[in-house]
């Protein structure tokens, strides 16, 4: 929702050192609320620096503009249509208004000017977008084991990554799909369902407005990391359980795990999980820790030890119990029918090109936050 995919074919340029660039055919993206239409044919103006130097941008140019044709004359700029004043994307030449659930203009402003109280709800929160998927896997497995209803759940998307929800598949089709009721972008992220100023009221309008029974909490797609202990754009999973326990929410601590990784300061849990609940976080959550004994046989196409994966996790969780905040070890043994459930995901489960073959307790641990989640329901 809210992106096009075009083909396009470069004309031929000359570089800053005087080279020239052959054309080039490239896969690109608008997004027709920013740019306006596109239609075969047409002209338009692209950034392909990400693409240029092989970042991970799922291999798009992007349109900038579309260019008006000879016979055509630029339209005037016009405010858009509609309630609202929130601007994100701030001062940049994309900058979008909004009208966010919180503000004046809002239906639901109302209900949110004193809200201040979630209630209990529980609130798993995450440091990739690629967890999502799997999170919700557990939690509507779970709520089926226990013969529960489906629990209604709620995208909280931050600003991390994307910033329009509109270049996530995952988010599309998981909207489509039923297996959450809503997303809500909150920062300078835009186009979900709803839009707030802070992951606070974006939380306070999941429970208060949207009805939900538990909030997931992560960046979109298009995770930023230096290699740096502190510069990484996940840093802010930290702050969502600072958020979603002030607010006297349960925050569930997804962690982050990997048994392929080939870097050693992800590999077991990532060092982005430990920084960001054992250093950022300065309150308490759950923390569920995967069991892998009974899914052995999941990890035969894997290049490494599930046995030995799971004695690092346990012993790098310990840490956790002894941060500042003190958060609560959960142990949750990781069932067959709990990994078939996995499957069932209706968008591709991967994380850093890897897939459940390659890493399945990527998606194990993720899976076993959303079934604890589904646990802390009344």
């Amino acid at each position: 929702d809210g992106a096009l995919e075009l083909t396009v074919t470069t004309d031929e340029t000359t570089t800053a050192d005087g080279s020239t660039r052959e054309p080039q055919t490239l896969r690109a993206l608008a997004y027709p609320a920013l740019v306006g239409p596109t239609h075969v044919g047409d002209h338009v103006l692209l950034n392909t620096t990400a693409l240029d130097r092989g970042l991970g941008t799922g291999g798009y140019a992007l349109v900038v503009a579309v260019l008006p044709r000879d016979d055509q004359q630029v339209a005037d700029a016009a405010l858009p249509d509609g309630p609202g004043h929130l601007v994100k994307a701030r001062y940049t030449p994309h900058q979008t208004m909004v009208l966010g659930i919180d503000e004046q203009e809002s239906p639901h402003h109302q209900t949110l000017q004193d809200a201040d109280d979630l209630d209990g709800m529980p609130v798993v929160v995450a440091d990739l977008h690629s967890a999502l998927p799997a999170i919700i896997a557990g939690a509507r497995h779970h709520a089926e084991v226990l013969g529960r209803r489906r629990p209604r759940i709620v995208y909280v998307m931050t600003d991390g990554g994307a910033l329009p929800a509109w270049f996530s598949r995952t988010v599309s089709t998981l909207r489509e799909t039923g297996w959450t009721d809503a997303t809500i972008t909150v920062g300078q992220a835009y186009g979900g369902d709803h839009e707030a100023v802070t992951v606070h009221t974006g939380l306070l309008a999941a429970r208060h407005v949207l009805d939900a029974d538990l909030a997931v909490v992560a960046q979109g797609p298009g995770n930023l990391g230096t290699g740096t202990r502190w510069g990484y754009s996940g840093v802010a999973a930290g702050e969502a359980v600072n958020a979603a326990a002030t607010l006297g929410g349960r925050p569930v601590a997804s962690l982050r795990v990997s048994g392929a990784d080939p870097r050693p300061r992800h590999r077991g849990i990532s060092h982005h999980s430990l920084t960001a609940y054992g250093r950022v976080a300065l309150l308490r959550a759950d923390v569920p820790v995967p069991g892998l004994a009974q899914v052995v046989d999941r990890f035969a196409e894997a290049d490494h030890d599930p046995r030995a994966l799971e004695v690092t996790v346990r012993e790098q969780a310990l840490t956790l119990a002894r941060a500042a905040a003190r958060h609560t070890l959960v142990d949750v043994e990781v069932t067959p029918a709990l990994a078939d459930a996995l499957e069932e995901s209706p968008v591709r489960l991967s994380t850093m090109g890897r897939g459940t073959v390659q890493d399945p307790a990527a998606f194990l641990a993720a899976a076993v936050a959303g079934q604890h989640a589904v646990s802390l329901l009344a």
